[in-house]
């Protein structure tokens, strides 16, 4: 994965609002979380909410899904993976070839 990409995943993630919103959806599972349920439980108003959850779709992190009319933000469980992944990729590498040496 592109070293920009995970920059940009992680600089959203960055944000304290934005954190908290991705842990909630996180939490949520598979099915997603209400976008009225969130404001609800962060008690933010509905522009700010909004805001934050674009921030977090451009960067690949959530997606939404429209049930009648309800919107739900789902979290992108592979996106969390890459970026997990890209930070794990190499632990302790340097310490292992210096053990080799």
């Amino acid at each position: 994965m592109e070293i920009e990409i995970i920059a940009k995943a992680l600089k959203e993630l960055g944000h304290p609002t934005r954190l908290v919103i991705y842990k909630s959806v996180i939490k949520a599972g598979f099915q997603g979380i209400a976008v009225g349920s969130l404001q609800s439980k962060l008690e933010i108003p509905g522009s700010t909410l909004s805001h934050h959850i674009s921030s977090l779709i451009s960067a690949g992190l959530i997606s939404q899904r429209r049930e009648s009319r309800t919107l739900y933000c789902v979290a992108e469980y592979g996106k969390l993976a890459s970026v997990i992944s890209f930070l794990q990729d190499e632990c302790c590498i340097d310490e292992e070839k210096e053990t080799i040496k």
